[in-house]
């Protein structure tokens, strides 16, 4: 196996089985990265520079060790390993999905032509700008996360933060791979960047504005687990499907940990809705921060604002840009593979709607320019479900107040609605009318502080903090007051 530097990539052929990972290296893999010495020594120089990063700006609790989820295997089923590991000497490593030998180009006009296992010369610019921009994604989100084991409403939770944090630098391995192995001295150059942006850094920023949003406590990363990271399964989704086989195989194995981190947002949102429902009720009145418990109308404003920055992730609801990668066979749509029709689209046709003479109306646009909307769409129908369970909670306390998501336009920056005031029901608003009430819809910075005042660390094993649930079960069949973290005496000061 060998890789080269002429601007084409050649594309590594692993060789023997690739369902067991080999941890035997000094960077756990299944691709055989011992085949090929001079990427080998390639990722070797950039693996100290990931250390410094994360000991830099990773989780910033001093920990023992952590009931960590490590991967050990890429199939189906037993593909994850459970014990407890110190955070430093977490096994990041390079794995993919296995390969299918018969796969195919599933869309574009490279429909039924065999998927790719190198890069072809005329999409590698575009390629590289795929996997760099969600490569720049993972390590965001851990700098957006590493304070807040400081104030973990439990151990149980503070071993979830610690597990999304280190699956996120994992991601972000892969991503380094691929640019070492197929891309040459510009993806070296382009790895080495990916640890030089930071998020919220006004010289070096994340390239995409969510990243850069500071998560000032749990109610918000909850709120982003759920929201931003459910969008970063929808951009894994697309790009599973790509006719890159190395990228497709990449994304279908980071799905599997993506999903859990999607389960923290989920629950976590839903424990803290099942906490304030039971205060709702048991002094009888909405303002229950007085009891330790966080509003329901400071909740729904953390959803208001993590979704619409959110919904900005997913980019214009037009973009000629996303009908290339389609057509060129680079990006497909969610569950390509399930779609009824010809997988082209040169002919198809959708509504979206937009801001036309002051109102909101409908407007016809053709399908491949429209890709950002179709997957948005998807996106849409899979947080209405969370909503939905978030709701059955109040319903179950016997309350009448329900949870919403705004309307597609709200607090948007990016698109269609982009420079227009709409309310989260959708209507649309001057300048000052929403500066008077946009207070009443986004988190105010009395609304942080409120929170805030909340969040006070609870790190006695089985306990939890007032503002939120116990969870229903443990981790990996444990019990809910397990050791999931062991901390350093420094932490516990």
């Amino acid at each position: 196996m060998t890789t080269t530097d002429d601007r084409t990539g050649a594309a590594p052929t692993p060789t023997g089985p690739l369902s067991r990972i080999d941890y035997s290296e000094r960077i756990p893999n299944n691709v055989d990265l011992a085949g090929d010495r001079r990427l080998q020594r390639a990722l070797e120089g950039w693996q100290p520079k990931f250390i410094d990063w994360w000991k830099t700006l990773g989780p910033a609790l001093p920990t023992k060790d952590v009931y960590l989820r490590t991967a050990v295997a890429v199939g189906r089923d037993g593909w994850a390993h459970f014990e407890h590991v110190p955070m430093e000497e977490y096994r990041w490593g390079i794995f993919l999905a296995e390969q299918n030998p018969d796969r195919t180009v599933a869309f574009g006009k490279h429909l039924g032509q065999p998927a790719w296992q190198e890069v072809p010369g005329e999409h590698r610019a575009d390629l590289m700008r795929l996997i760099v921009i969600q490569g720049d994604t993972e390590p965001a989100s851990v700098e957006q996360q590493r304070v807040l084991g400081n104030t973990a409403p439990s151990i149980y939770d503070l071993r979830n933060l610690f597990q999304v944090n280190v699956e996120e630098g994992r991601h972000l391995w892969a991503m380094v791979y691929l640019l070492h192995a197929y891309f040459g001295r510009e993806g070296r150059e382009e790895a080495e960047q990916l640890l030089k942006r930071n998020s919220g850094d006004l010289d070096a920023p994340r390239i995409l504005g969510a990243f850069n949003e500071e998560t000032t406590d749990w109610l918000q990363f909850f709120m982003f687990t759920y929201f931003t990271d459910r969008d970063g399964k929808y951009q894994l989704g697309t790009l599973k499907e790509s006719g890159f086989d190395p990228l497709a195989r990449t994304c279908e194995f980071m799905l599997k940990e993506e999903a859990h981190h999607m389960f923290v947002g989920t629950t976590g949102v839903q424990r803290i809705v099942e906490q304030t429902a039971e205060l709702m009720k048991s002094h009888d009145t909405e303002d229950v921060l007085p009891h330790g418990g966080i509003p329901l109308q400071i909740i729904q404003k953390y959803l208001n604002f993590q979704y619409s920055v959110s919904m900005d992730l997913f980019g214009s609801e037009q973009s000629t840009n996303a009908g290339n990668y389609f057509t060129s066979g680079l990006k497909g749509r969610w569950q390509e593979a399930r779609r009824k029709d010809d997988h082209v689209l040169l002919d198809m046709e959708r509504q979206m709607n937009t801001v036309i003479d002051g109102s909101i109306a409908e407007q016809t646009v053709p399908l491949l320019n429209a890709l950002n909307l179709d997957l948005r769409d998807e996106y849409v129908a899979d947080c209405a479900n969370g909503v939905r369970r978030w709701n059955l909670a109040l319903e179950n306390a016997g309350l009448e107040q329900r949870l919403t998501l705004p309307h597609e336009g709200f607090h948007r920056k990016v698109g269609t609605f982009a420079g227009h005031h709409i309310s989260p029901e959708g209507e649309l608003l001057d300048a000052a009318t929403w500066e008077q009430r946009a207070v009443e819809w986004l988190p105010s910075a009395e609304d942080r502080e409120a929170v805030a005042s909340l969040m006070v660390p609870e790190y006695e094993y089985g306990k939890f903090a007032g503002w939120i649930a116990p969870p229903q079960t443990g981790i990996n069949d444990q019990p809910v007051e397990f050791d999931y973290v062991h901390l350093r005496d420094e932490a516990l000061a």
